[in-house]
């Protein structure tokens, strides 16, 4: 095996439409959209799948009815289940309420997610020693996380962490990461764990803080504003602004998990980073004009809108 690897949660999504998100203690009626496939890790691993990458998938599920949607798109683009655990938890379940102008809210149920701990990573650590890249988030335990870094570390496999959400985990691991990926929220989070502060509140300063921190290149997405890449020039941070590709957004439900699937897929094709990140910004704006997460990525046939540069500062 060489190509990806994706240590991550697997879920199965709930999907509710509404006109607008309810107000604190307040009642909305809505629309059920179905069930579909979901999981940060998943979907990560089915966006790079789909654009032709090899993948294969470490993770869990139950026994439960949920667990086939789960594993349907997975199991349809190709990705390697061979890691992919039966438990006795229920499958992972994301409840998403999709607004009218395309905004989400999402609750996570971690299940049977729960389970892919460093004992459960261990079972699968000759797959993760063979790829060319692990990728990592965080709807697992951090014990899990942290033994696939070690396992990738060990053997020089790259590291791409989108802790999404951010939990806590091992600083040293996390500084692993090459990249370390994360929007302005999460970047926040993130130094504010390593007890880190930038000099400023904008993309540029919290990327610059961050490699600081010891990370040797960081991704910042800004959503409509595109990407940021910043990556250490010895002494010299180099940023690299990405813009994003106007479209009309449909629902952004797993729109970053497209972004960080593409990103990987062309990371371990040869692209440098901003390249990477242009076209994962052309993948994620595709994303957008679909409804629910892994249906709407695209393939290596469809046509990607948008062709943005990247620009050095």
């Amino acid at each position: 095996m060489s190509g990806v690897i994706v240590v991550g949660s697997i879920n199965a999504d709930l999907n509710v439409g509404v006109e607008r998100h309810p107000h604190p203690g307040e009642t909305l009626l809505g629309h059920s959209e179905g069930i579909s496939p979901g999981g940060k890790g998943a979907n990560q691993a089915v966006a790079a799948a789909l654009l032709g990458a090899e993948v294969a998938m470490v993770g869990a599920v139950g026994t439960d009815p949920n667990a086939a949607e789960a594993l349907r798109i997975l199991r349809s683009s190709g990705v390697d289940l061979r890691g992919i655990a039966e438990t006795e938890e229920v499958t992972g379940l994301a409840v998403i309420t999709v607004s009218e102008d395309g905004e989400n809210t999402i609750i996570v149920v971690p299940g049977a997610n729960r389970t892919v701990d460093a004992a459960a990573v261990e079972k699968n650590a000759q797959a993760i020693a063979d790829a060319d890249l692990l990728i990592l988030q965080g709807e697992i335990p951090a014990s899990g996380n942290e033994k696939a870094v070690e396992i990738a570390a060990q053997a020089g496999t790259r590291v791409l962490i989108n802790l999404a959400p951010v939990v806590p985990m091992d600083p040293a691991a996390l500084r692993q990461a090459d990249p370390l990926m994360a929007n302005e929220h999460e970047a926040g989070l993130i130094l504010e764990q390593l007890g880190a502060a930038p000099s400023g509140d904008t993309p540029q300063e919290m990327a610059r803080a961050l490699i600081e921190e010891g990370f040797r290149s960081v991704v910042l997405t800004l959503g409509s504003r595109g990407s940021l890449v910043a990556e250490r020039d010895g002494e010299r941070t180099v940023l690299t602004e990405v813009p994003s590709v106007p479209v009309h957004a449909v629902d952004t439900t797993g729109a970053g998990d497209a972004f960080a699937g593409a990103f990987a897929a062309r990371l371990v094709a040869g692209d440098d980073l901003p390249t990477a990140a242009a076209f994962a910004s052309r993948v994620g704006a595709f994303a957008v004009t679909g409804q629910g997460a892994q249906p709407s990525y695209p393939t290596v046939t469809d046509e990607l809108p948008g062709s943005p540069s990247a620009k050095e500062s």
